[in-house]
């Protein structure tokens, strides 16, 4: 069974990092990524991707090869954004989007290229099964060590059941090489009725994901419903147990399961309930903070703040809120090149935060 989280930790001292607020105005962010020439690309739901310089001035990167993009409201439209492990080489990101209609939509995951302030070469990795709802859709790309790359997909909202049939991506991390083709060593590669693509399943709405670099294990958050939000650690072929094996409970209050943990099926790493709201997922491995290094970084839309999850290896040892005296819903966290600690908030107002060490820190 997962340890449970459900009493709200203490606060991060906030005199030990220097808040600075990079852009404001963002509608909508979803994602970031670094880079080299010091830039910071951010995502926005309407279907903007925006360049910000570490003065603020910013341009948008045209994306006219990939519209129409399907937006809902804050559940769907552009979504994550990657780059490839050799970008400087290759030029190529990834980025997801909603694509479809109302009644059958999905994520689609792409690859492109980036030449000045457009992109070109735009190529469809993968179409995630069409469901009836936007919502619950995951969206997070990460790559593991071997350069294949993993996607985490939602179950569809109305369609929870589907997070347990292996013939659709519905609730699962796929994997693929960078070309749309599932690995041969996928779990389930040549096995009748599966979708060869699945890495792992049984996950309801897994909206962080995230290599550690001192192991290469591939953490993943996702959010429960009121409760039952999650870490895991994904293995090949796990099955983490939605809506089989939770925490969670309906919006009614009743529990989706009575279950907690089963033979066969995977046990969180941490659970937290009531919900946080686990939107992203970021390990630090900078230098700016040494007394962070090899801990989780989990932006939580509902508790408005950033959990820090402090880790001794790959045991969770204890847990701090960063952020909470803004008391904003937090989108995402990305970890800067030199060390420093990015942060969206969420909304129609919304701010790319730069989180440094103080000098009293030192």
């Amino acid at each position: 069974m997962a340890p449970r989280a459900g009493d709200k930790p203490a606060a991060v001292d906030p005199t030990s990092y220097a808040i600075h607020t990079v852009a404001t105005g963002l509608n909508r962010p979803w994602s970031a990524a670094f880079l080299p020439d010091g830039r910071v690309l951010v995502t926005e739901m309407g279907g903007r991707l925006l360049a910000i310089g570490p003065d603020g001035a910013s341009s948008e990167i045209s994306l006219d090869g990939l519209r129409p993009i399907f937006q809902q409201g804050g559940t769907t439209g552009l979504m994550d954004i990657a780059l490839d492990p050799r970008f400087a080489q290759n030029g190529w990101m990834y980025l997801t989007m909603g694509y479809g209609e109302a009644s059958a939509n999905g994520v689609r995951l792409l690859r492109v290229r980036l030449a000045g302030d457009q992109i070109e070469d735009v190529r469809v990795l993968f179409n995630s099964t069409p469901k009836a709802s936007a919502g619950n859709n995951g969206g997070r790309i990460a790559f593991l060590p071997d350069d294949s790359l993993v996607l985490s997909l939602g179950d569809g909202s109305r369609r929870r059941e589907e997070a347990q049939n292996p013939a659709n991506a519905l609730g699962t991390v796929i994997r693929i090489d960078r070309e749309g083709r599932p690995p041969a060593d996928n779990p389930f590669v040549g096995r009748a009725g599966m979708a060869p693509e699945i890495y792992s399943l049984g996950h309801r709405n897994p909206q962080g994901i995230a290599v550690d670099p001192a192991n290469g294990d591939l953490l993943l958050t996702e959010h429960g419903p009121r409760g039952g939000d999650e870490i895991n650690l994904i293995l090949p072929g796990g099955n983490y147990g939605w809506p089989i094996v939770t925490g969670g409970m309906d919006y009614p209050f009743a529990r989706v399961s009575p279950f907690r943990s089963l033979p066969g099926y995977q046990d969180a790493l941490l659970e937290w309930t009531p919900s946080i709201a686990p939107a992203g997922l970021a390990i630090y491995n900078g230098a700016l903070f040494p007394q962070w290094r090899g801990d989780l970084l989990v932006p939580a839309l509902k508790e408005r703040a950033v959990r820090r999850v402090i880790r001794d290896g790959r045991r969770i040892v204890g847990q701090q809120l960063l952020l909470g005296e803004l008391n904003e819903r937090i989108r995402d966290v990305k970890v800067a090149p030199d060390g420093s600690v990015y942060v969206l908030t969420d909304g129609t107002n919304a701010k790319l935060l730069r989180l440094t060490a103080s000098a009293r820190s030192g």
